[in-house]
């Protein structure tokens, strides 16, 4: 299996599936394909249909292959656990259903966090008490996915959350057992967060079992960052720009994927905002031919 290039529902502004501002899934999958893109990611659970026959003829009629599936929800706060754990089996029957191989935990916003996305150096952190049942949650929603329905499992680090910063990745890779956990590597929000995803791709390859590219406008990113802009206005400022108009060094990325013999798929996220992103299937389309442009195929 070679590099495939896949892309997500996120790239069309769906980040909750019953949003009103959502375009119709039917929609999503058409433009993906339009776009040339060959696989796509099932998004939120219950923004797809549940029903595996009428995804699966939707899915054949364009041409798409899913790729995984992402539980984003609040694995910071016990309070929602229920809700996490109905999102970790709900994405893992879909997935499944349809032959995908990709579950994706991301631990959603926290108002804790918010304010200080992309600030390190002021974030709070979580008491001892309160990391160590924080990782249980996410190593209990991995081993339901790698052993109850024997899908491969990455974590994800995400803007405003509390698995944001790269030590706070880093402590918990060293922290779960890697034959549940692995890495959902996302060069955008690895960027936003301040660090550089070239660097940590170099260290960690051999965990990274899936990647997400996005790009990050360091121009915007500045002006975020020095405003003090929650995560969902930056989306609406174009914080998350075109590939290859930011500052991730994807011919790099390209380069140590190759070196390494990665194989599988790779997923085009561009989050936006659904009203104020005139035309998704344009911006799918162009970041599809700038990834030809570098030698992706």
């Amino acid at each position: 299996m070679s590099i495939r290039i896949g892309n997500a529902p996120c790239s069309w502004g769906v980040e909750f599936p019953n949003d009103p501002r959502n375009p119709t899934w039917q929609k999503v999958l058409e433009e993906c394909s339009d776009a040339g893109y060959k696989g796509i990611e099932l998004g939120p659970v219950g923004f797809m249909p549940e029903d595996p026959e009428i995804l699966g003829e939707a899915l054949e009629k364009f041409d798409l292959e899913l790729i995984g599936g992402v539980v984003f929800r609040a694995y910071h706060d016990e309070k929602q656990w229920e809700d996490v754990l109905d999102g970790t089996h709900r994405t893992c029957k879909a997935l499944v259903a349809h032959g995908a191989k990709h579950l994706v935990l991301i631990d959603s916003i926290s108002e804790r966090r918010a304010p200080t996305a992309g600030r390190v150096n002021e974030a709070e952190q979580m008491s001892k008490e309160e990391w160590s049942s924080y990782r249980e949650r996410i190593t209990t929603s991995a081993r339901i996915g790698a052993e109850e329905y024997g899908l491969t499992v990455g974590i994800h680090a995400h803007a405003a959350g509390f698995m944001d910063f790269e030590p706070e990745l880093e402590r918990l890779l060293s922290e779960v057992d890697e034959e549940i956990l692995k890495i959902c590597f996302d060069t955008g929000h690895h960027s936003y967060a301040g660090f550089d995803p070239v660097e940590f791709m170099q260290k960690y390859i051999s965990r990274i079992s899936y990647m997400h590219f996005k790009d990050i406008d360091p121009e915007v990113k500045q002006k975020v960052l020095d405003n003090r802009t929650g995560f969902y206005d930056a989306c609406g400022q174009g914080i998350f720009c075109n590939l290859g108009d930011g500052d991730v060094d994807f011919p790099t990325v390209r380069k140590i994927l190759l070196e390494n013999n990665f194989e599988g798929w790779c997923t085009v996220e561009q989050d936006c905002d659904p009203l104020l992103d005139p035309n998704p299937l344009s911006d799918a389309q162009l970041n599809r031919e700038y990834l030809e442009t570098i030698g992706f195929k």
